[in-house]
């Protein structure tokens, strides 16, 4: 039997690359795609997959919000950027299966997705490291330290930010978002002002420092 998977990533070209990794194998089936939390909710409530491949940093609330949205019946494989200990640890407790990053390879990525259909846990080796620690207590993971220029965003500027760090143009960012473009300029704005930061390419590089994509 096919195992059904369904992805879940805010770059369609991304979703694109992966769909086409695993058309090459005999045993899989995409069911469907999203890129969003609410999007990603419907979809898989209607599709009902084996597994979810699950994108943890999304506009609208990421991974941790799609996991909180679906009650019960496909496993989820955490597919990131973003190897930090606090994505890999609230992902984890809020009921994923596994996490890998993007760098994995198409032949890595469809064992993994086997190996948690079968009920396996999945992690790249030094993700596993985080988790053991985290479940046993010997190493948590540390507050934040304080950063006065982003805590001073508000949560649509961060927003708007997270989406220019990730290349978007200002249009993209007003349709992913739902606002008009000058609402979208206003905010960029604001948050050069705030990080002070002289133009896009150097609040990028700001952005990229802090792993903020």
């Amino acid at each position: 039997m096919s195992v059904r998977v369904f992805l879940v990533d805010d770059h369609a070209v991304f979703r694109s690359g992966v769909r086409a990794e695993l058309s090459r194998e005999a045993d899989m089936e995409v069911v469907g795609e999203a890129g969003g939390v609410s999007e990603a909710i419907a979809g898989i409530e209607s599709t009902r997959p084996d597994v979810v491949l699950l994108d943890v940093h999304m506009p609208d609330g990421g991974g941790v919000a799609v996991l909180a949205g679906i009650e019960d019946g496909p496993v989820f494989l955490a597919l990131s950027v973003s190897d930090a200990a606090e994505d890999v640890i609230a992902v984890i407790r809020a009921g994923a299966r596994g996490y890998v990053t993007k760098t994995i390879s198409g032949a890595e990525l469809a064992d993994g997705i086997r190996r948690v259909a079968g009920g396996d846990a999945v992690f790249s080796p030094r993700l596993a490291g985080f988790v053991l620690d985290s479940f046993t207590g010997k190493s948590p993971v540390p507050e934040p330290p304080l950063d006065p220029e982003l805590d001073s965003l508000t949560p649509r500027e961060l927003e708007v930010l997270r989406l220019l760090a990730r290349g978007y143009t200002y249009r993209e960012i007003a349709e992913n978002l739902f606002i008009s473009v000058k609402t979208v300029e206003t905010h960029a704005s604001n948050v050069l002002r705030k990080t002070q930061q002289s133009n896009r390419n150097a609040l990028t590089r700001w952005a990229h420092r802090r792993r903020i994509d």
